[in-house]
């Protein structure tokens, strides 16, 4: 089967936290929506109404091995105004003191049309050991095309098209339009497809909601009434056949990410929300 180009649990973690939580963007296609254009208009528009600009969050990654919690390094999310854009970006870095074992420094950011949310340009800017990689994608989604300046550095990256469908989203952009989905009026063990470029292709993969829990205890910030969700994994060199992954949000208008648990091939790891400022509401699910 497939499998990412991630090489370590630390960057694991990171795409852990962009790709699964973020992306039902196509949440209601299993239900009511059942014919093509509505289906279009749910990929394609989504009104921005739960975060702004100003807002970041910062997540503690956590690798277990041999029953020990290791604190391995954090990942930024940040949202900045560009204009008629928003410049979204997740930057991750492992701490000193683990860098003797695997050393990374990653930045994802991706412009996005404010009234859309859809992404306009992505750029990945990859270090993980001795493993590196450039990858800027413009996305054109009228002509349903997405051209990849990537390489092993900016310097030497070369520019190839991919056929790509409508309404296409990155793996940075999907996490903030998912945030403004409806998941109200879903029942515990609905399915919801999602589908994103990265990695020269398109991804199709499924995300089962798990319900709700009132008191969920989130290391060093406290309960939480959240909102939980189990996405589908590739089996390969990172999870075995039947992993299943734990995403945990906050149940109140801003779907805050707090919690990702997944077991991998070895070990497991763990993201935790450390620090959040900037929200546009209050966050209401906190005790």
């Amino acid at each position: 089967m497939k499998t990412m180009l991630t090489k370590s649990f630390f960057i694991l973690a990171l795409v852990v936290i962009l790709m699964s939580f973020d992306y039902p963007g196509k949440a209601n296609e299993d239900n009511a929506l059942k014919d093509s254009i509505n289906k279009e208009l749910i990929q394609c528009q989504i009104d921005n109404n739960t975060f702004q600009a100003g807002e970041e969050f910062v997540f503690e990654i956590y690798y277990n091995w041999n029953f020990v919690w290791l604190s391995a390094g954090e990942v930024v999310f940040k949202v900045q105004e560009k204009g008629d854009q928003y410049h979204l970006s997740a930057h991750g870095s492992t701490y000193r003191n683990y860098e003797w074992f695997f050393k990374v420094r990653d930045k994802y950011d991706s412009y996005v049309d404010k009234e859309t949310l859809l992404p306009e340009v992505s750029i990945r800017d990859i270090l993980e050991g001795k493993y590196t990689l450039y990858d800027e994608i413009t996305f054109d989604n009228e002509k349903k095309v997405a051209k990849s300046f990537r390489g092993k550095s900016k310097e030497t990256a070369e520019l190839t098209e991919y056929p790509i469908e409508s309404c296409m989203h990155d793996i940075l952009s999907i996490v903030y339009f998912s945030r403004n989905l409806d998941f109200d009026n879903m029942q515990e063990g609905d399915h919801f497809p999602i589908k994103v470029f990265v990695d020269k292709e398109t991804w199709p993969l499924k995300v089962t909601y798990k319900g709700k829990d009132n008191k969920k205890k989130i290391k060093g910030m406290g309960k939480f009434k959240t909102i939980q969700f189990s996405p589908e994994v590739v089996s390969g060199n990172v999870f075995s056949e039947g992993t299943e992954m734990n995403v945990f949000v906050s149940d109140d208008k801003n779907k805050l990410p707090l919690l990702i648990e997944s077991p991998v091939s070895v070990g497991s790891i763990k993201a935790v929300l450390k620090s959040y400022k900037g929200l546009r509401h209050e966050l209401t699910a906190k005790h």
